[in-house]
This record gives structure tokens, sequence and C-alpha cells, in this order.
């Protein structure tokens, strides 16, 4: 059984950081691939970041990039958000998600596994 656990999430000024972590645990999740994923209320769940097993091979959201970086220790079974210069537009829930392939990718239907999220709140 695969868990996501997502940790991090709180509130900020416009303009600072926050780093959100995301632990998987459970069989192979070091050869997942991972995702950020986000959502507002009453809005669809929207792509944030992903990145591969390897930790080659990651994409973001074109109104993330520059902004956002998505990394991953394997040793310790965790993936982070580093979040810099943040918008009032930013705030939502924020879900990790891990996919069984270990390709990378936007496409929020290929996860396999979710959290239940953390919230981003950035006040202006």
């Amino acid at each position: 059984q695969v868990q996501v656990v997502e940790s991090g999430g709180g509130l900020v000024q416009a303009g600072g950081s926050l780093r959100l972590s995301c632990a998987a645990s459970g069989r192979a999740t070091r050869s997942y691939a991972m995702g950020w994923f986000r959502q507002a209320p009453g809005k669809e769940r929207e792509f944030v970041a992903a990145i591969g097993w390897s930790g080659t091979g990651t994409y973001y959201a074109a109104s993330m990039k520059g902004r956002f970086t998505i990394s991953r220790a394997n040793a310790q079974n965790t993936v982070y958000l580093e979040m810099n210069s943040l918008k009032p537009e930013d705030t939502d829930v924020y879900y990790c998600a891990a996919r069984q392939s270990g390709a990378a990718t936007k496409e929020i239907r290929e996860y396999d596994y979710w959290g239940q999220g953390t919230q981003v709140t950035v006040s202006s």
C-alpha cells in the first residue's frame, strides 16, 4: 500500500517563500514519478510541477516556472516543492501525487496515489 503525505503548507506574505514536502511510503516508491498539483474551491485541480524517478526530467506549469522548483531525495523517499515570490493567486490546497511509471507527466489522470493536501495561503 502506497501512502503519500504532504507537509509544509501555511500562511505567508506575498513575495515570501515556502517549501512543501511530500513523503511517499510503500514498495518501490523511489522508482515512481512524483507530481504536485493544486486546487482552489470550486475549481479543477491543476498541474504545478512533476519530476521523474531519477530526479531528471522536470516539468512546470508556465505560471510557476522560474518561481517554483521541484526536487527529490530518493534516500528519504521525499519530494520537495520550493516556492518563491509567492503571490496571492498561489493560494490553494497543494496535493502531491505518485505515479508508478517513473516518467514525469503533467497529466493528472496518470497519477496513481494522492495525498490529502496541504493548505497554502498567501496574503497580500
